[in-house]
Formats: C-alpha cells, structure tokens, sequence
C-alpha cells in the first residue's frame, strides 16, 4: 500500500544537551533524530494517515538509528537509501538558559546532500495524495536541488498536492546568488505554500497579508497559509475563502524547535480529511502549540486522541 503523504529531505542526528549553559562546559547528550520533513511525516503518522519518507543516510549505525526510529514511528522508510562514502548528518541542540535554544549544524558532505533525481522512485511517489517538501533541501547541494525542482515538476505534471514549506535556513542559502529566486519558484508550483512571516516578507517585501495572498495567489498559489508566531495564522484560498486563527496559549513554552513543522503536520492532515482551509489550519495551530510543550523535534507531537483531549481543553476554557 502506498502511503498519502510522501515528504523528501535530510533527517540528521540530534545531541541534546542535557544541561543548560554552554556546550564547552555540558558533559552528557540525549541522541534524537530531527528533520522537518521526517517530523512532517511522523506527525501526520502520529494523527491517523498513511506516509512515507524519502532521503539518503550513512551507511553507519547513526544512519540506522534514524530509520530505525522513524520506521517505528509508523512512517515508511522503505525508499531510504544508505551511502557508504558520505556520513549521516548531526545536529546539536545547546540549551543556553531555560528560554533560549541554539543550535549547530554538521551537514556538510551528508549522505542526504548526495540525493540525486536517479534516487526518486517516481512511481512511489506517483501514488502520494500529497507531496511535501521545503526550502532547505534544496540548498544542500547542486544534486539535491535538481531534486527538488524535479519532484515539483512531476506534482504538478500528475496534479498531485503539493505541499511548500520554505522553512528557510540562511547559512545554507550564504553562497547561493539566486536563493530567493529559487525559493520564489518553487512556492509559486506549490499548491500550499505556507510560510512564517518573516519568511514571507523575505521574499516579497512585505508583512501585508493580503499583498502576500494577493502575490502569490496570482502566480499560481491554491492556497497560502502565513504563520505570525504566537499571535495568529492567515490563510487565504483563489477562491477567496480568506480569515485568521489565533494561536493558542501554552503555559510554558519548553522548546520551539519543531513547531513549524508540528503545524504542518496538522495542516496536511486536515486537507487529507477534506476538512476546510480554516479548520485544517486550525488543527495546524493546536498542534503546533502541544510540540513546544515538550523538548525534542518529535516529542510534542499528539496521537489524535492526546489533539482531541486539547481540544476539549480549549473549549472549556472558552466556556
């Protein structure tokens, strides 16, 4: 059986300090592995549906522990290819005091930035209902940006859903030229496109939701979804369906890293039950919320009944 939602990028290893402050003076880490396009796949897994994840990894016992990993979070791991030449990639996660994070990234040479289109099973990926991607595969190497551009092409040649995620990692993008051009390209053949706003702004100058709706839309875009942070979520449809959501109040927030992506998750699934734009976001918002309660990329991510007794939370405190 073919999976709904297929995604395509780099999941590395995560070290996690286990102690605040800084990493010269932190002597043990938790390993995790972390990835937005994998954590997509988890969440939406996590919520009910079928997925699947495509990548490269080592072929070294790290790169074994991340399918490992995501294979038993019930995400299909079966077109994952392992490279002997180039290691799986690693990431660190410093907690400098109990409200910031930092984070370092040992990517370079990662077997994922080896991905080449001869890698893409185009028949698996024919059979997904949608397809996600975001703007940091394609700035991991020449090869994966030829990825990237190629799975675009084929959503939109099959009229499959295409789901962009800009998600944009600016030391990546430095010795790119064109970054903004190519970030502008593939959000324009996506038929979700759903950036943060500082992302948005970014690439079209502005912080205006409707001139962004209005750019986009316009190019192509079916439907936009613009992330404001703590404060809300635009959406925006061609068919003019148009609003916002608030986002909800955490008590505490533990650890950002991963809400992006939790949204996402959210989102993707609601489309996948047909609901409207609205509640799809709304689900986005919620889930997005319960990930940073909890450390971790993946941690935080709700089984539907743990995103339905939320729900009922919410709704008492609105009584």
């Amino acid at each position: 059986m073919f999976p709904e939602l297929v995604t395509i990028g780099e999941t590395m290893v995560v070290l996690e300090a286990a102690e605040e402050g800084r990493l010269r003076y932190v002597p043990r880490f938790n390993k995790k592995q972390g990835g937005a396009e994998s954590n997509v796949a988890i969440g939406v897994a996590r919520l009910g549906h079928t997925s699947g994840w495509i990548s490269k990894v080592g072929d070294d016992e790290l790169g074994k522990y991340i399918v490992s990993s995501i294979r038993g979070e019930g995400v299909d791991t079966s077109r994952v290819l392992y490279n002997q030449d180039y290691p799986t990639g690693l990431y660190i996660k410093e907690r400098v005091t109990p409200e910031k994070t930092q984070v370092y990234y040992y990517r370079s040479n990662s077997a994922a930035s080896q991905l080449t289109k001869e890698d893409i099973d185009w028949n698996y990926l024919k059979e997904a209902k949608i397809i996600h991607i975001s703007g940091i595969t394609p700035f991991l190497s020449e090869s994966c940006l030829e990825v990237t551009q190629a799975v675009a092409d084929f959503a939109k040649k099959n009229n499959i859903f295409l789901s962009f995620d800009p998600n944009l990692r600016f030391k990546l993008m430095a010795n790119v030229e064109n970054a903004k051009e190519i970030l502008l390209q593939l959000a324009k053949q996506a038929d979700l496109f759903m950036p943060g706003i500082d992302e948005a702004e970014y690439l079209v100058g502005t912080r205006d939701y409707e001139e962004i709706a209005e750019y986009f839309l316009s190019a192509g875009v079916s439907k936009i979804v613009i992330k404001n942070g703590e404060k809300e979520t635009f959406y925006a449809s061609k068919n003019g369906v148009a609003g916002t959501v608030p986002s909800f109040k955490v008590e505490r927030v533990v650890d950002p890293v991963g809400a992006g992506d939790g949204f996402a998750a959210g989102l993707l699934t609601g489309l996948l039950e047909d609901k409207s734009l609205q509640e799809s976001v709304e689900i986005g918002a919620k889930v997005g919320a319960m990930v940073v309660t909890a450390r971790g990329d993946i941690e935080g991510l709700p089984e539907r009944s743990e995103l339905e007794n939320f729900h009922n939370k919410i709704l008492d405190v609105l009584r």
